[in-house]
């Protein structure tokens, strides 16, 4: 089970090594106009290169943003592909240049959500181009590798990071990814499950590869900020601890601590 440098990288086209990234280059483009008038295939154009044929279903309007952040090659960029597209890409990878997007619809509880998901960049020369984000994030999965102790110790730093560029209400959820290599673990289950009570955030043991856990990550962060979203003053608050608990007694897999 070798993830071969780490699945948080993103395999240049011609196989080379990008040119040095030039962080103050990057910047947003937003597309606006009413529904019918091509924004989606204009975005498809510049994407792909190509006009898909056919009719389009209508952008959801309720969406969020969620950040993947972490140390490099803990598996973020796979995280988001077994997620988006349900594989798990092998081989040799070149390191996530910056962030990277991706979007995804899901329906909780019974209404459209569109999850658009920031795929950042492990190195430290990329951290300033992050932290530029952080604050229009709505919700951060935080992982490490529980083969690897450097990337567990550097969580702390990462919390420090994001109490100071996050906005204050923002969904951390800590994951302990690639539990799929448990004869390879150093990180134990309990260690994770202890960081993430002296935070105050939840907490799961995850597999890229396999797709443990996946889905529930990401259900669990859209059902907390729908709810935050359209919640009646006297409707109950969600409680994301409780429902991911529920939510791993219901199956079975490495990661249930």
């Amino acid at each position: 089970m070798d993830y071969s440098g780490g699945e948080d990288q993103i395999q240049a086209s011609d196989g080379q090594v990008p040119p040095s990234y030039n962080e103050d280059l990057l910047q947003k483009t937003i597309l606006v106009g009413d529904s019918g008038v091509g924004k989606t295939s204009l975005l498809v154009q510049f994407d792909q290169g190509k006009f898909i044929p056919g009719s389009f279903s209508a952008t959801v309007g309720i969406g969020f943003t969620v950040m993947l952040l972490g140390d490099t090659s803990v598996g973020k960029t796979c995280f988001v592909i077994q997620y988006k597209d349900g594989a798990f890409l092998s081989g040799t990878f070149l390191p996530t240049v910056g962030i990277d997007f991706r979007n995804k619809v899901v329906t909780v509880d019974d209404v459209k959500v569109k999850l658009q998901i920031w795929d950042t960049a492990g190195q430290e020369r990329f951290r300033s181009v992050t932290h530029a984000y952080y604050r229009d994030a709505e919700a951060l999965l935080l992982l490490y590798d529980i083969t690897n102790r450097t990337s567990f110790d550097n969580i702390r730093a990462w919390l420090t990071e994001i109490s100071e560029y996050a906005q204050k209400d923002v969904v951390i959820m800590l994951l302990g990814n690639k539990c799929d290599m448990n004869h390879e673990r150093i990180i134990r289950p309990e260690d994770g499950e202890n960081l993430a009570k002296e935070y105050g955030v939840p907490f799961m043991e995850t597999s890229a590869k396999t797709g443990v856990n996946v889905d529930l990550a990401f259900l669990a962060v859209a059902k907390e900020l729908k709810q935050r979203a359209g919640r009646h003053p006297n409707q109950p608050a969600f409680q994301i601890h409780e429902y991911i608990e529920a939510q791993k007694k219901k199956n079975s897999c490495c990661a249930f601590v």
